[in-house]
């Protein structure tokens, strides 16, 4: 996909300059290219995928039980492929999930011993390659600058509400068209 336009129509929109272009793909293949090496390295340490990992550490980070939801945003991932994940990580025994007290229609998600002794087995790894791929060659100035850039760009983005916050769409019912 190349970010020229959005919905409103081509002839609306300014296109991206070549610099805006070039900066859009470095960025695109650097992610791909440190995703797949995470992947690897995380499949071959804990037979778990990224997702699953980002998961089990957003869980081991908070400061208890996280909703679904809470998850789902945390990670910008769809509330299906979530409860599709969740349920493999559940039948391994990395967490649990269960009814909230307050509402019962929300789903509190715990890590458990389990999953936090397979987080701390895959860390050391996942660290090292993340220093080796993405900051062995910047320096202390370069990742104070990523740091401060990619933020920006996150608040901005995340100043929409992510699709796992969205309302859903009820679906009209034949009698009520």
């Amino acid at each position: 996909m190349i970010p020229q336009a959005d919905d409103a129509g081509a002839d609306d929109v300014q296109p991206l300059d070549p610099q805006q272009l070039g900066a859009y793909f470095v960025l695109r293949e650097a992610v791909s290219l440190l995703e797949h090496q995470v992947e690897q390295q995380l499949r071959a340490d804990g037979d778990i995928s990224y997702v699953q990992f980002t998961l089990l550490a957003r869980l081991h980070h908070a400061d208890g039980p996280l909703t679904m939801t809470q998850l789902a945003d945390g990670v910008v991932y769809s509330r299906s492929g979530l409860t599709y994940q969740a349920g493999l990580l559940e039948k391994a025994g990395l967490i649990t999930r269960g009814a909230t007290p307050e509402d019962e229609r929300a789903t509190l998600v715990t890590i458990t011993d389990q999953g936090r002794a397979l987080l701390e087995r895959v860390l050391p790894g996942h660290v090292q390659l993340s220093r080796r791929l993405l900051f062995d060659p910047l320096t202390d100035d370069d990742v104070r600058l990523l740091g401060d850039i990619m933020t920006r760009v996150r608040d901005h983005m995340r100043s929409q509400p992510p699709r796992s916050a969205a309302p859903r769409k009820r679906r009209s019912s034949p009698e009520h068209g």
